[in-house]
């Protein structure tokens, strides 16, 4: 059975529906999304828990094990090689 969906409305006054208590907005999600660098390549739960964390940069992502990133909520294993591939176009790996 499909959880049921709420309506929800972010502070920007977008209208959206949720399954789920993440107060994320769709649309929001989408015109904050880079156009470059390794966020842009990421989903938006990924890329949220990340800059949430304070990981804006392939620099400060390298300071981290994969075990450690993977603790954070809103990152699965999926976004795992999207990640390694990027710090190792820049000369660098997970801590």
């Amino acid at each position: 059975m499909a959880a049921e969906k709420k309506l929800r409305v972010c502070e920007k006054g977008h209208i959206f529906y949720k399954s789920t208590d993440c107060p994320s907005c769709p649309t929001c999600n989408q015109e904050n999304k880079p156009i470059s660098g390794f966020l842009s390549k990421l989903s938006a739960p990924a890329r949220n828990a990340l800059v949430h964390e304070g990981i804006d940069t392939l620099k400060k992502l390298s300071t981290y094990t994969e075990k450690d990133i993977l603790k954070i909520h809103g990152i699965g294993p999926a976004s795992l090689p999207i990640m390694r591939s990027s710090l190792e176009e820049e000369g660098l790996s997970f801590k």
